[in-house]
């Protein structure tokens, strides 16, 4: 487990810089993407949609692929909740959950203005699958399932 925790801080270093950091987009051959690079670590994470999206995070090492997740998510009610609101209510979640815990899969739970946020998995950074849910007024209001872990040649 010792030679994983080297890749699970990058990944929440690069998450943390990113997307919920609020990082700058990168040129990429996947217009959209974020990106973050240290010593000879490389994240990028595609992202595509709106309300309803789906995207991969990739890590690379010393250029050879090393880690992947994909995800895909999805506004149910929208009448409760539009993808701003979502967005700030995870990005707030995300940020404490790396912050507090130093890692980047659930067991969080996460009180906001605009919803209850709880994000459940199983596994560890080696294989891994999850589920995140925004409540609002008690109704489930968003939704995200992912899945990932290492690459092995």
């Amino acid at each position: 487990m010792a030679a994983l925790e080297p890749l699970r801080d990058f990944i929440v270093e690069a998450k943390s810089n990113t997307y919920v950091g609020g990082g700058g987009r990168r040129s990429s051959s996947r217009p959209g993407s974020h990106g973050y690079e240290r010593d000879r670590w490389r994240y990028l994470d595609s992202y595509f949609g709106g309300t309803d999206f789906a995207g991969q995070e990739t890590v690379w090492h010393d250029d050879k692929p090393h880690w992947a997740m994909n995800y895909f998510g999805r506004i149910i009610r929208p009448e409760l909740i539009d993808g701003e609101k979502a967005g700030l209510v995870i990005k707030a979640a995300l940020q404490a959950m790396y912050r507090e815990k130093r890692h980047f899969l659930g067991g969080t739970e996460f009180r906001h203005a605009h919803g209850y946020y709880i994000d459940n998995s199983r596994g560890d950074t080696a294989h891994f699958s999850g589920h995140e849910v925004i409540f609002v007024d008690g109704e489930e209001a968003y939704e995200l399932d992912y899945r990932g872990g290492m690459i092995k040649p």
